[in-house]
């Protein structure tokens, strides 16, 4: 039930119908709540810390699965090829670690969280986790003191760490309704205003973008999802995709957004026997 659920409020914040006016008072307050708490770091009141090396902090502007964690790879692997040594930061969600502490592929997800074990395992660079994401800098700093790049895997609305890039991730409902949660799908006002000295660019991921409303924003770039041709098991195994074309195959997603996985497996030829939906970081 709850894929159905989360699939009717994701279609109800693309128009401003019954949900969306019922929601109002709530999530005028909401906007306010977020505004004022940006201000609070804005004119001084909070405390904002600086990373000693440039920071790039990957965020959802939106509620839900906007294809972030593949854009944070692709940055990482970007910069490795220049030939920087990049670290990742992340909080960790869904994970039981009380205090900062580096990731290894060793790990297991319900200790550090389900992204930033892939992180770690995928982009094989430096990977810290903490509750407060200037703990997580701190000990990848400590432990990695050549870093020269950090990339926050989430954290745009963290106003306590400051960055020196951000970007914005999209998926294809744009900004919806451009209503603030929970009438909308904005986990902050839009558009948005970058902090003094700090870059702002736009990600759009996804396709089938022209029926809902787009960022307004001239630094904005497309990123398109594609599978790779192999998968990869537990096991560190490899397989070919089109070893599966022509058998049933039977697909399992915990992501937000599940129809988008199938569907692609779908594009690459497979013949799907089951969809198995289960809740965003289930498994």
């Amino acid at each position: 039930m709850r894929p159905t659920l989360e699939s009717l409020l994701t279609r109800s914040w693309l128009h401003r119908g019954a949900w969306a006016w019922l929601c109002w008072p709530v999530a005028l307050l909401y906007r306010m709540l977020t505004m004022a708490h940006r201000r609070w770091y804005a004119i001084g009141l909070g405390r904002v810390e600086r990373a000693p090396v440039p920071l790039v902090v990957v965020g959802n502007v939106v509620a839900g699965g906007a294809g972030k964690t593949p854009v944070v790879m692709a940055v990482v692997e970007h910069f490795t090829q220049q030939g920087l040594q990049v670290g990742i930061v992340s909080r960790g969600h869904g994970g039981t670690h009380s205090q900062a502490r580096l990731v290894t592929p060793q790990d297991h997800a319900s200790d550090v969280g389900d992204e930033p074990l892939l992180l770690s395992r995928r982009c094989a660079v430096p990977v810290a986790v903490g509750r407060r994401r200037m703990d997580a800098v701190r000990a990848l700093m400590h432990a990695y003191p050549q870093t020269q790049l950090l990339v926050s895997d989430d954290g745009l609305q963290h106003h306590a760490m400051w960055h020196d890039v951000a970007l914005c991730i999209f998926d294809e409902r744009g900004v919806g309704n451009g209503w603030p949660l929970p009438s909308g799908p904005l986990r902050e006002a839009w558009p948005r205003t970058p902090w003094p000295g700090s870059v702002q660019l736009v990600v759009q991921t996804g396709v089938n973008t022209a029926s809902v409303s787009q960022p307004d924003d001239k630094t904005s770039f497309l990123a398109e999802r594609r599978l790779s041709d192999t998968a990869r098991n537990g096991r560190g195994q490899t397989r070919a995709l089109s070893d599966w074309i022509g058998q049933d195959v039977h697909a399992l997603a915990g992501i937000a957004h599940p129809d988008r996985f199938f569907a692609m497996l779908e594009r690459q030829g497979l013949q799907l026997r089951t969809r198995h939906a289960l809740i965003d970081h289930g498994s």
